[in-house]
């Protein structure tokens, strides 16, 4: 099987590891970067499409991405695979009608979810839809040896971004008493942040591998509007670290204790006081199983 991807991912290349996962899958795995210039916009350019011959063009993306990649899969006389990593719900009318277009002619559907099928379907697509959740070498994670700790410790891990909401973990902090936080990641509300946190009892270690965080960590907190998925949660629970969440991603399949963001803060509170334990619920692949799967999906 000949493919082409179509990725606003620069890095996804020869030496990424999820690139050579897939390049062993299949005969031949071109891709192709489309950053986010795009139809539509003053001085924007579509990428030129090679020459092929493709059996597959897949897009990482419903949106602008999509559109190209179904202009290009009919240059080709090529099939037709969309991937949605995301919340479809969390964006805007324009960009939902894009979607709509897009999925309505994929030949084959990749989500990372039951919940992201599910909206899929309402879109009215007729492909087949697969249910691939993203590769995660989970081993690591299950392996962590708790350290013992005399303050109860909430780990914050990813983007500081908006639609991660990072600034709510320190509202929710200072209503836990006792408690200390960790924030591992780097983004634009970095100083936002760091202004905030002034008097409280929070660290700031930059991006790091999150295993010898996890090992302190008596619970993990999820503050997110919306999830393309949540590896997050998924190498907490693996840990055996709980996870308290709003109904994101994959939050609930994977067995994060899930409340409304206005309880966030309660949620955090009961599971410090009972020491649960958290337990990952998902089935995931092998490296092996995963990567049969994602080339089954493309058609």
């Amino acid at each position: 099987m000949r493919v082409l991807m179509i990725t606003g991912d620069r890095a996804f290349g020869p030496g990424h590891p999820r690139y050579e996962l897939q390049r062993g899958a299949v005969e031949d795995l071109q891709v192709l970067y489309w950053g986010p210039a795009c139809a539509g916009r003053r001085g924007s350019t579509w990428p030129t499409i090679p020459a092929g011959p493709f059996d597959v063009v897949t897009a990482q993306d419903p949106f602008w991405r999509g559109v190209f990649a179904w202009r290009a899969a009919r240059r080709l006389g090529a099939k037709l695979n969309v991937q949605v990593h995301t919340d479809l719900s969390a964006y805007s009318f324009v960009r939902q009608v894009l979607a709509h277009m897009v999925l309505r002619h994929a030949t084959g559907v990749r989500v990372v979810s039951e919940k992201i099928k599910n909206q899929v379907e309402q879109y009215g697509t007729g492909a087949k839809i697969t249910v691939l959740p993203v590769y995660i070498d989970v081993a690591k994670f299950k392996n962590i040896e708790r350290q013992p700790h005399d303050t109860k410790t909430i780990l914050w891990f990813g983007r500081f971004e908006k639609e991660k909401d990072p600034l709510l973990a320190l509202d929710i902090l200072k209503q836990i008493p006792g408690a200390k936080l960790i924030m591992l990641g780097k983004g634009s509300l970095e100083k936002s942040l760091h202004t905030k946190a002034v008097g409280l009892p929070v660290e700031f270690p930059g991006w790091a591998d999150p295993a010898p965080y996890l090992a302190q960590a008596d619970v993990v907190l999820c503050t997110s509007h919306h999830e393309s998925w949540g590896a997050s949660m998924v190498e907490a629970l693996a840990a055996g670290v709980p996870v308290v969440a709003p109904d994101v991603g994959v939050a609930k399949e994977a067995g994060a204790i899930v409340v409304p963001r206005a309880h966030l803060a309660q949620g955090v509170a009961e599971v410090l006081k009972s020491g649960a334990r958290g337990e990952l619920r998902l089935e995931l692949l092998s490296e092996k199983e995963w990567a049969q799967a994602w080339k089954n999906s493309l058609v």
